[in-house]
């Protein structure tokens, strides 16, 4: 695959037939002797990684071909618009999962699509019918509840002088062609299996990085500033966890029970506690969607 349309959304693109980490890749490169041929933007891909990590230090494997692991460079400090106060780069990742669910929406609907295209005599298509694409706070992508997508943020270190980061690597991990067997837990699933077709993986991608792309320069050219960009309705309008009963297992281990009401001015999940009734904003945690349970 040439990627033509993922090539043509961002300024550098490079696929790698192996990697050990596209974070690890692309936080090296950008950081190294030829650090300024790596610009916002810029993008490092591969459908076979093999030392993967995820939220909270969990490692992240999968069967070579099956999946995408994605890795976009952000420089906020670049001179192309307002710099961003270091409390806004709480919102990035909200924005690559706002993102990757519109993204893999359109995927869906494209194949739902085609199989009503091909179905006999105009009946009705064999397959999965309208989906759930869902948002989780703080970065999770979900069909009907399984997990489709995962996103981890890295900053990178500050310029000598400088007191925030020199840009922000940012991670994403999408199942592609898993099937039943090779799914890494029973709460996962993936884009052909979600909807009984093959994906076209250059459309999803593209779109994904565009639309990441899209939002963050809004973010960025508005300050930061969540709610005069729109970001935060639009995020609000993806994020599934929003209304949502729930349990936070708190750094530190304590737990919290409790709705979750909405997000703050800087993406904190605001969950109205079960036991004091008051409302309590959560910077990080693992969150489960009781409905689920």
């Amino acid at each position: 695959m040439d990627w033509e349309r993922s090539r043509a959304a961002v300024p550098r693109f490079e696929f790698l037939e192996q990697a050990g980490s596209t974070n690890d890749e692309l936080r090296i490169a950008a950081t190294g002797a030829e650090a300024s041929a790596w610009p916002h933007g810029a993008v490092v891909v591969t459908d076979e990684q093999t030392a993967g990590r995820g939220r909270l230090g969990r490692s992240w494997l999968a069967p070579s071909g099956k999946t995408l692991a994605i890795s976009m460079l952000l420089r906020p400090g670049d001179g192309r618009g307002p710099a961003l106060p270091l409390e806004a780069y709480g919102w990035i990742p909200l924005l690559a999962g706002a993102a990757m669910t519109e993204a893999v929406r359109r995927e869906l609907e494209r194949a739902r699509t085609a199989r009503l295209e091909d179905a006999p005599d105009g009946g009705d298509a064999d397959g999965p019918g309208l989906l759930d694409v869902e948002l989780k706070w703080p970065n999770d992508v979900l069909v009907s509840g399984y997990k489709l997508c995962g996103i981890l943020s890295e900053l990178l270190p500050p310029e000598p002088g400088e007191a925030v980061p020199a840009g922000v690597v940012v991670g994403a991990g999408l199942n592609l062609t898993l099937d039943e067997h090779d799914l890494p837990t029973l709460t996962s699933t993936s884009l052909l299996l979600a909807s009984g077709r093959r994906p076209d993986a250059d459309a999803v991608l593209a779109d994904y990085l565009a639309g990441f792309l899209a939002l963050f320069d809004a973010y960025r050219t508005a300050g930061g500033d969540a709610v005069a960009s729109g970001v935060a309705e639009r995020v609000a309008a993806l994020c599934g966890t929003i209304g949502e009963e729930v349990r936070v297992e708190l750094p530190g281990g304590r737990m919290l029970l409790g709705t979750a009401e909405g997000l703050d001015p800087d993406g904190r999940l605001l969950v109205l506690d079960r036991e004091s009734d008051e409302s309590q904003a959560v910077a990080a945690g693992d969150v489960t969607h009781l409905r689920y349970e």
